[in-house]
């Protein structure tokens, strides 16, 4: 479950910006996940709480926004958005596709004390 390191990169991230701005508490933690990121956000919610334990986000709320997955298709020239990957064209049916978004997850933003 490669979603238990992710976590753990996140708090990384969460440590660092609190030693640069010094806080001392997170209460939430506000996730940009892309629709082919290929990371499972429930799965992401349940590691979280283990992983926030006994840290500056412990108890912290993981809240997390869907991205879409947007293409461009090389056959009709299109910016698309798609749901997965090998899907045809919404616009012409064309697998021609090469992905332009939708693969990212970052921290977007914290609320902290």
């Amino acid at each position: 479950m490669h979603e238990m390191a992710l976590c753990e990169g996140i708090i990384g991230i969460v440590e660092d910006e609190a030693r640069k701005r010094s806080f001392s508490k997170v209460k939430v933690v506000c996730l940009e996940i892309g629709v082919l990121s290929h990371v499972a956000p429930e799965a992401l919610q349940f590691c979280f709480e283990a992983v926030a334990a006994r840290t500056i986000a412990q108890g912290a709320r993981l809240e997390i926004i869907e991205t879409p997955g947007t293409a461009w298709c090389m056959a009709c020239s299109s910016s698309v958005e798609i749901r997965q990957r090998y899907e045809p064209c919404p616009s012409c049916g064309s697998h021609q596709l090469q992905v332009t978004g939708g693969e990212e997850m970052r921290v977007r933003e914290l609320e902290v004390d």
